[in-house]
């Protein structure tokens, strides 16, 4: 099949055809930066709490999480272009409701939905390059892929600030929102006249309970912690956690009876028994935990503590985005010589880096939005040298027919520790006063480094002994 659809695209058009996807993952990925720099403004103007503004981002990653695995099947059962161009104007339309949501609640429901249309959109972006590239352009198609991945993330920040100090037509944060309807309708247009069609792959079934399962016991155990102050920490509170536990159990009992039963579950249950695999997880979770809350902090403290303007805000991360860009490239060559000690010395320069900013939020009570953009560069670089090999290291041990299971779950561990880090420091955030919130905050971020440092010499530990 690779080489019939192959064979019948000129080497221009699917270049053509790269572009399209490419710039749908540009979108999401912009997406996920450019909000961190309109919270504050949206908190303000819609008089969300603290819980809403974290639910907000946290909700997101959940919806996408529990449901990229089913996104990346249904591309299988109903063809790669017609769940690519339903995530895409799904994605669009979610982005225009949450452009007018009106409260928190509902700003919140809205980014639900957009979560969910993403995890259709964004399985097919892989899927397609898989396909259109399995020669001698797959490494320079892969490559373009990854740098437009990283200058997202300084896109969103820039974008972010910049938009919201405009104030297009008075319409302030929901700019952010607004720009994805004409890029999305750029998009579906393009693919389709040019995007081709990709048979149906036999066989292929959805697990739609395990999905449902999945996604109530992570609302469970991380919304808790988003709303936990707001209600004080009340016995509902930790019922709905222990809640949470019991129905993630019950998820992993409910896989192996649809395993038993000749179904597809979401998940590869053999894939748990994996010592090296399990432990590369265990290491991601703490890395991908302390990174996303950190931006969120980072986008508070300067905005509501330090009063720069949002626009400021926005462009102190692009030096950073761009450092992370520039190891990201490096970190390939770099990993075949280190192996997984690479993951360890990208995290202890991140860990560098926070720690040069919180004495330097501790000593200068006023730094520049200059002096900030040039330490945050340490913890970008650093970044970088994870990220990319990262996933490289944890699949290492998965055997190749069970690579896109592997890479689901790798996926799927991400978002979810990206969603309960926002929650969980985030709410020690919002908890301590605000000229002491970020020094709180950047600590725990600390620990959760070395965790990951932990977890990744534990992994290396591992390997050298299986080599043996």
């Amino acid at each position: 099949m690779h080489q019939m659809v192959s064979s019948n695209l000129a080497m221009s058009h699917r270049w053509w055809v790269l572009a399209i996807v490419v710039a749908a993952q540009f979108m999401f990925g912009v997406d996920a930066f450019v909000v961190n720099v309109a919270i504050p403004t949206i908190a303000a103007e819609l008089h969300a709490s603290s819980a809403q503004i974290e639910s907000v981002i946290a909700i997101y990653l959940i919806a996408y999480a529990t449901l990229i695995v089913t996104g990346g099947r249904l591309g299988d059962i109903y063809g790669t272009k017609h769940v690519f161009l339903a995530g895409v104007l799904g994605f669009t339309l979610t982005s225009l409701w949450c452009g007018l949501a009106q409260s928190g609640p509902e700003l919140i429901a809205a980014r639900l939905a957009q979560g969910a249309t993403a995890a259709l959109m964004v399985p097919q972006v892989l899927a397609t390059l898989h396909l259109l590239f399995a020669d001698h352009a797959r490494s320079r198609a892969f490559g373009i892929y990854g740098i437009v991945l990283g200058l997202a993330g300084a896109a969103g920040f820039a974008l972010g600030g910049i938009l919201v100090t405009l104030d297009l037509d008075g319409l302030g944060w929901r700019t952010v929102f607004f720009v994805n309807v004409p890029f999305g309708i750029a998009i579906i247009a393009a693919a389709l006249r040019i995007m081709p069609s990709v048979p149906r792959r036999a066989g292929t079934r959805l697990d739609v309970p395990g999905a449902i399962v999945l996604f109530t016991g992570l609302l469970c155990l991380i919304g808790p912690l988003l709303f936990g102050r707001d209600l004080q920490w009340s016995r509902l509170v930790w019922f709905a956690m222990a809640a949470g536990i019991a129905i993630v159990a019950a998820f992993v009992r409910l896989e192996r009876a649809v395993e038993r039963s000749g179904g597809m579950p979401l998940i590869e249950l053999a894939l748990l028994s994996d010592k090296s695999f399990m432990r590369g997880l265990a290491a991601a979770f703490f890395f991908f935990f302390a990174n996303l809350s950190f931006y969120l902090i980072m986008t508070m403290f300067m905005q509501k503590a330090l009063r720069i303007p949002p626009v400021e805000a926005g462009l102190v991360f692009v030096p950073l985005a761009l450092t992370f860009v520039i190891a990201s490239r490096l970190s390939g060559m770099r990993a075949k010589h280190r192996g997984t000690l690479v993951l360890i010395e990208g995290c202890g320069i991140q860990i560098a880096g926070l720690a040069a900013l919180a004495l330097t939020v501790t000593f200068m009570p006023t730094p520049s939005a200059l002096l900030l953009a040039l330490i945050l560069m340490i913890f970008g670089y650093g970044q970088g040298l994870v990220m990319a090999p990262l996933s490289a290291v944890v699949l290492s041990s998965v055997k190749p027919a069970s690579a896109g299971s592997g890479s689901g779950m790798y996926g799927t561990t991400a978002q979810i520790a990206n969603a309960a880090g926002v929650a969980a420091i985030g709410a020690v955030f919002f908890a301590v006063e605000e000229m002491h919130a970020a020094q709180v905050a950047l600590l725990l971020s600390i620990v959760l480094f070395i965790c990951s440092i932990g977890t990744s010499a534990a992994l290396l530990s591992w390997m050298r002994r299986a080599a043996a």
